[in-house]
């Protein structure tokens, strides 16, 4: 029997090649767009892809489905509520799919989404019970699905919760979890583990969402943990529902010159390479969005206008190519190019750079003493900081910052700060691209790490309760 995982580290997907080698033949679920992987498994497993199987209309990011079954001629299976346009063949709760000795049975988990369908694997070489659980988005490695995605929140966690109990943890509790994102997804909670599967003993025992066993207590606990939803969802789930997708874009190498007339006209200038290398030195107006650290895919799309055209800058080629590989996977498409040659071509050419000041969190309390003049922003989440911020900072979150955030003054100083950094260095250049006379990025750690080292933190709650506010 054939079963690998295929992960999307980027945006924190998992996809599986399911299959027979004695009968030759395979399937794949939840495809991720760029195919080759299934492919060159395929070919070197010596099995036929003729199957393409979708738990649900995924949100956040484009399926591959279009692309594997033009390359391959496979069928594509999926929920019949799901409302696909394209040619497919739809199932229902209980459907089978015979793969040689291995049977894929359908079991409907609506919630996240009312077409939501999770996948029993049963090997009847070696029994008839099943051993696995393509989970997809229902159960995930310490933490279940978001509900918000398709219908309201409430009714979305009743169906999750219905899905679990009455679904899910019916089936043998040695089953085991395979789910169809690992951490760092936001189509789940900031419990979701890295680990890339589990078993239903295991996640009963110790999930904290399946320890609640009153449906009301898991709605409230379900939608008081949601964060910001995936950014463009609708949009990457109507591509995903609609004619297929069998292409990708054609990504041109600019010249400078092409690149600051496309600047002139507009155009977002997305520079991928490290945040030290963008701080720097980078082209005036440009974003930083690293695209060696994952999430790229996913902050492209909450900052990028659909419409508008994109220009990507690297270290070099090879590192514009990769990020337009990413930037398809979010169903960001209008790629006017990249910078050919990278920075050091622009560079070369003597063109004008700006750069961004960097400094140790180590050091911020005693420049926050020398300079009275200077803001802290603050571009984490609300719910992080609901839990403790710093005293008279500032705070909007990264995603959140299409102009100057309310309150700042663009000709004093800002140090821009997170939890980590990495954040900080989106929204570092974000408030410099609007206006911001003096960016400073906070690096090798952020607010809760301030707090560690005895500086003053605040609570929401405690500055409601001051008799001086």
């Amino acid at each position: 029997m054939i079963f690998r995982q295929v992960p999307h580290d980027d945006l924190g997907c998992a996809s599986y090649l399911i299959g027979d080698d004695d009968a030759g033949i395979a399937a794949v679920v939840d495809p991720k767009f760029e195919i080759n992987e299934y492919l060159e498994l395929a070919r070197y497993m010596g099995v036929s892809i003729e199957h393409i199987l979708e738990t649900h209309n995924h949100a956040d990011h484009v399926s591959g489905h279009g692309k594997l079954a033009a390359a391959t001629g496979a069928t594509i299976h999926i929920n019949g509520r799901a409302g696909a346009a394209y040619d497919h063949e739809p199932f229902e709760d209980g459907w089978e799919l015979a793969l040689g000795d291995l049977t894929v049975r359908a079991i409907h988990t609506p919630g996240h989404r009312p077409e939501h369908t999770a996948f029993v694997l049963i090997d009847t070489s070696r029994g008839e019970e099943p051993w696995a659980l393509l989970t997809g988005d229902s159960l995930f490695v310490n933490d279940v699905a978001r509900p918000d995605l398709a219908i309201d929140r409430e009714e979305g966690a009743h169906g999750i919760f219905e899905s679990l109990h009455e679904r899910i943890l019916t089936l043998p509790p040695e089953t085991e979890v395979w789910p169809g994102h690992l951490g760092g997804s936001l189509c789940g909670g900031p419990a979701m583990d890295m680990k890339i599967s589990s078993t239903l003993a295991y996640e009963r025992a110790h999930n904290p969402m399946l320890q609640v066993e009153d449906a009301s207590a898991f709605v409230e606990q379900a939608i008081g943990s949601l964060g910001p939803q995936p950014p463009n969802f609708e949009a990457i789930v109507e591509l995903n529902k609609g004619e297929l997708v069998t292409e990708g874009v054609e990504v041109m190498p600019l010249t400078p010159r092409q690149v600051e007339q496309k600047r002139t006209r507009g155009a977002l200038l997305v520079d991928v390479r490290t945040d030290l290398q963008f701080d720097e030195a980078h082209i005036p107006g440009a974003v930083a969005i690293p695209a060696v650290q994952a999430g790229f895919g996913t902050r492209l799309a909450w900052l990028a206008d659909r419409d508008q055209e994109i220009v990507l800058v690297g270290r070099d080629d090879e590192d514009a190519r990769r990020a337009a590989k990413l930037s398809l996977s979010v169903g960001i498409r209008k790629l006017s190019g990249f910078l050919h040659g990278g920075m050091t071509e622009w560079r070369r050419e003597q063109r004008p750079v700006e750069r961004i000041e960097r400094i140790e969190l180590e050091d911020l309390a005693q420049r926050a003493q020398d300079d009275h003049e200077l803001q802290i922003l603050d571009v984490r989440e609300q719910s992080e900081r609901d839990s403790g911020y710093i005293p008279g900072s500032l705070f909007e979150p990264w995603h959140d910052i299409h102009a100057l955030p309310e309150g700042l003054d663009p000709q004093r100083p800002v140090a821009v700060m997170c939890a980590s950094g990495q954040r900080a260095a989106v929204a570092s250049s974000l408030v410099q691209r609007h206006g911001a006379r003096e960016v400073i990025h906070v690096v090798g750690g952020g607010v809760p790490k301030w707090g560690q080292l005895g500086h003053p933190i605040e609570k929401a709650d405690e500055q409601a309760a001051s008799p001086d506010r």
